[in-house]
């Protein structure tokens, strides 16, 4: 027998699902963000580019750097932290 593979969206069916039928807005891939930004990691599913890993989905941190057109953000995992690639359309702003 062989393994069953286990590619980068397993076990997210109703995690990256579509959530009503609406276009893409374009304002959402041209957001900017400043450095030490509040951001919550919301993954858009209909955008594959720059999609962090759906184990950080919902998670809080702030914008450290730009890193072409993505940003990177350091989220607190447990007792360490780590630093997430993600583009701008998988980023929500949080007012504080």
């Amino acid at each position: 027998m062989s393994r069953a593979s286990r590619g980068f969206r397993t076990g997210t069916r109703s995690k990256l699902k579509q959530k009503k039928r609406a276009k893409f807005k374009s304002e959402t891939y041209l957001k900017e963000f400043k450095i030490d930004d509040s951001v919550v990691i919301k993954i858009e599913p209909s955008s594959h580019k720059g999609m962090p890993f759906p184990k950080f989905n919902g998670k809080i941190g702030t914008v450290i750097d730009k890193r072409g057109k993505s940003y990177i953000v350091k989220i607190g995992v447990g007792n360490s932290k780590k630093d997430i690639i993600a583009r701008p359309e998988h980023l929500k702003i949080i007012k504080a």
